[in-house]
């Protein structure tokens, strides 16, 4: 008999329950979230059964840290998505409760019930890439902000303020030029002088991310880096979310799940298709970057966006259009890829 253990994480405490293949619950626990977390669950589940699969609702949130656990432990591991074992707690007559226990046993039975769920993986190299890429974002952001602040304390400082692409080297030759006079000027040279330190920072640490995200590529050995419009930054965005390329068995997959692909809106005899706002994102905004790129130089990706243009799309539906090409011939670098592992 396998025993399904269901989980409901939270951050100072995990709620257990098993249960068998008729759904009756034969074992609860509840532990505190710490360093011998793995350890209680993995005592307490041993007596159970020796066949047990855990069903760990967000296992890529609140319960990674204890999949990783529980895999490195060699537990079969299941991800829950939280919209799942709401839907099985609300449809349970006598499950609609809303409590840790009552979740962990949702958890549970969509665990026992549905055969779809995604297995958790050990981290691997993607994950690696996402960490990096998750910092060069966050760093992206950061010298935005602290160059717009420094904008605004030079407009106070400078007549007609600086210019709009304000590098760290011109921001500090018109401070040097800057003759305050009162206090109040005094102090936003000041400021305008913490600023400059902050920007300078974060362009080095720029530049420290950008050297290990290109060594990470470089030690995945992707042919993505061969499409035009690919450098190190674009490659690591896609393989960090992109993940296992096998779980796109066709190009039409992975282009719904990148956002490229359009959404069908049609109405009775009437056929047309929209703007798909959703799928991942980051990797839309990756895919934008190739076709931005590919547009600016003399590349088959310009001649295909001539051409649309031609047939009477606009610069956006072009653009559109181009971007679907673009994520096939992504699909299809990530097939060889995956070939060559």
């Amino acid at each position: 008999m396998t025993v399904i253990i269901g989980i409901d994480p939270h951050k100072a405490t995990h709620m257990a329950v098993a249960i068998d293949s008729s759904e009756y619950p034969i074992g609860r626990l509840e532990v505190r979230a710490d360093g011998s977390q793995a350890r209680r669950l993995l005592a307490w589940a041993v007596p159970l059964g020796e066949e047990r699969m855990w069903a760990i609702e967000s296992a890529g949130g609140l319960g990674k840290l204890l999949a990783q656990q529980l895999l490195t432990a060699g537990e079969h591991v299941v991800d829950v998505p939280p919209t799942l074992s709401a839907r099985v707690r609300l449809l349970g007559a006598t499950k609609t409760g809303k409590n840790d226990g009552n979740d962990a046993l949702s958890t549970a039975i969509a665990g026992l019930r549905h055969c779809g769920l995604r297995a958790v993986r050990g981290d691997d190299h993607s994950t690696v890439l996402r960490l990096l890429v998750g910092r060069y974002d966050d760093l992206v952001s950061l010298r935005t902000q602290a160059t717009c602040r420094l904008h605004a304390v030079l407009r106070e400082l400078v007549a007609g303020g600086a210019p709009l692409r304000l590098s760290a080297d011109r921001a500090a030759k018109l401070l040097r030029s800057v003759r305050p006079e009162g206090l109040a000027g005094l102090e936003r040279r000041k400021l305008a002088a913490d600023l400059l330190n902050d920007v300078c920072r974060l362009d080095r640490d720029l530049t420290a991310i950008k050297s290990r995200i290109r060594d990470a590529v470089d030690a995945s050995a992707t042919t993505l880096v061969e499409l035009h419009g690919v450098g190190p930054i674009v490659a690591g965005l896609l393989l960090a979310y992109v993940g296992d390329p096998g779980r796109f068995p066709t190009a039409a997959r992975f282009a719904s799940y990148n956002g490229t692909a359009p959404i069908e809106a049609s109405s009775g005899p009437r056929k047309r298709h929209r703007l798909n706002p959703r799928g991942n994102r980051k990797l839309n905004h990756a895919i934008h970057m190739i076709a931005v790129t590919q547009i600016r130089h003399d590349t088959p990706g310009r001649v295909y966006y001539d051409r649309k243009l031609a047939e009477g799309k606009t610069k956006k539906e072009a653009l559109r259009a181009l971007k679907r090409r673009i994520s096939d011939a992504v699909w299809r670098q990530l097939q060889v890829d995956l070939a060559a592992r």
